[in-house]
Order: structure tokens, then sequence, then C-alpha cells
């Protein structure tokens, strides 16, 4: 499910009177890695690895090649029985993972190995139910011990947030919100309020209403949208959902901070030579890394 729309009463004023810096110590690797792209002048690319897809190793190893290959900030998805909020091929890779007996902490595991060999960001995304039944304080804690920044949680909405955001917060991670093209203005405001005080990380913009899964075009109305985010939110933006091509990411590099790319990777090893898997996915993703330079700046 994603985050509905329903709200209580915004808190349009929350973040007016903010530090400079949440200090949340694992998470200031994401924001210096925004920094950093940003004086470089191109956008972040946040690459996903389905954990324990096709197996613990190739995950591994494919995390481990995208790190080399320029990723900015790791995306490991933890798979889940019901993933909503994913299309069919994640939904096929969480299954495939989930039948090779990957759990939540066996994803921590495998985040504790890549985060020992790389210093490339990483970030969790995974629903909320597993992290509820692992315990709230329990998962963050662990989280933090295998050098994860922050986490993702697509189903849960931020007026329900507050316990996972303030565990997130005390080890030192970030919670990292979603908005869609539907959030309202009140919306927006809501979770503004929530990243506003721990100023941290970035915001997940969903690019279309729908799932997770390669997309031909990119949204026509994703501009507005994300100027529409932009006015409220100060933290960098990420858009997601769809992104698949160097053009969309070229398109993106003028309206965004940084792109998520998942759907399209999966699908890329899973069409590869028997045995090219890893290869021809950080070939591919070495593409979408050239095409986030921006045209001006």
């Amino acid at each position: 499910m994603m985050p509905d729309e329903k709200l209580n009463a915004p808190d349009a004023a929350a973040g007016a009177d903010l530090p400079a810096s949440s200090g949340l110590r694992l998470a200031a690797a994401i924001d210096r890695t925004f920094e950093q792209a940003n004086a470089e002048g191109r956008i972040c690319l946040l690459p996903y690895v389905m954990a324990g897809y096709p197996d613990a190793a190739t995950s591994e190893a494919l995390a481990l090649g995208l790190a080399h290959a320029g990723a900015d900030v790791l995306e490991l998805g933890i798979p889940f029985s019901d993933p909503l909020a994913d299309g069919a091929t994640i939904q096929h890779a969480g299954q495939v993972a989930l039948q090779g007996s990957m759990t939540p902490a066996g994803a921590l595991e495998l985040a504790e190995r890549i985060h020992r060999q790389v210093a490339t960001p990483l970030v969790l995304m995974g629903y909320y139910n597993p992290i509820l039944a692992f315990g709230l304080e329990h998962y963050c804690e662990a989280a933090a011990l295998a050098g994860v920044s922050g986490l993702i949680v697509p189903d849960l909405p931020p007026e329900e947030a507050e316990p996972l955001l303030r565990s997130a917060n005390r080890a030192g991670m970030c919670l990292i919100f979603l908005v869609t093209p539907t959030s309202t203005t009140e919306r927006l405001a809501q979770v503004a309020a929530a990243v506003h005080r721990q100023n941290s990380g970035f915001v997940y913009c969903v690019s279309l209403s729908g799932v997770t899964g390669a997309r031909g075009e990119l949204s026509a109305y994703l501009p507005e949208f994300l100027a529409r985010v932009r006015e409220q939110i100060r933290l960098p933006l990420a858009v997601g959902f769809g992104i698949s091509t160097p053009a969309h990411v070229a398109a993106l590099t003028e309206i965004a901070d940084g792109v998520v790319i998942a759907s399209k990777l999966i699908d890329t090893h899973d069409r590869a030579t028997p045995g090219q898997g890893v290869a021809e996915t950080i070939r591919y993703f070495e593409t979408l890394r050239a095409a986030a330079v921006r045209a001006h700046v």
C-alpha cells in the first residue's frame, strides 16, 4: 500500500526553526553524497538490489559491483510476501528471495557484509510488518550496527511514522518518506514537518500513480510535481518508480537531485547471457551513470 492521503491537521510551520544539521551520525553519509554530487554537477544514482535475488551471493556481488561502478547510495530491498507497492519484476524477485530463505535478519547480515567492503551509503527498503515483528528499536539498532544510513518503508504513512522515526533517529539513521503525484498540499506539509525535524536524508518522489516497474516514458506532470514538492521540502528529492533509461536520467538532471533505478536493473540481470547477469547489469548502470551529468552547472 502506498502512503494514503488521509491526513490530520497539517503542520506547515513545522521545521521553520530547524537546526543547521540533524547530527544523525549514519545518515550524514547520505547528506555528504548528495552535496558532493551537486558540487560535481550531477545527480545521484541510487540503484536497487533485492537482498537474496537470485541468491544471497549474487545480490552481494551485484551491490558491490554497482558501488564500484559509481552508485551514490545503494538501496537494499528486503523481500516481503505482500509487496503492494511493487510491480511484477520486484514481486518476482522478492518471491525468489523468500524461497531462498532470505529474511530481514539475513538482509541485515548482507548489508553488514556490503558495508564492510564499500563506503557507499546503504538504505534499506522494506515493508512495515516485518519491521514491527522484529521490534522497532531492535531493528533500528541492528540496522545501525550493520552500517545502514536510512530506512524506506513504502507502506508507512507519515501520521503513523513517529515511533519508527524516533527509533531510527536514536540509532543515527534517517527515515526516508515517500510522496506521490497525488499527495495533497496538506500531506506534503506533514512530510515536510517530519523530514525537516530530522533534517537529513532525502525525500523519495514516486514518479507516477501505480506500482514499481520500468516504463517507456516519464510522466508529463513530473516537473510540476517536483516543483510542488520543492515549495515545501528543503531536502534533496530522488525520483523513483518507472525510471529505466539513460534518457529518463538525463531528463531528470535539471529538476531532481537523484534517481532510483530498480526494476530495469533486475530485468537486465534476468535477460543477460547466462553467467553474465552481474556484469551486464553493471554495464547498463554505467550508461545511466553517464547520463546523470547536468548540462548546466
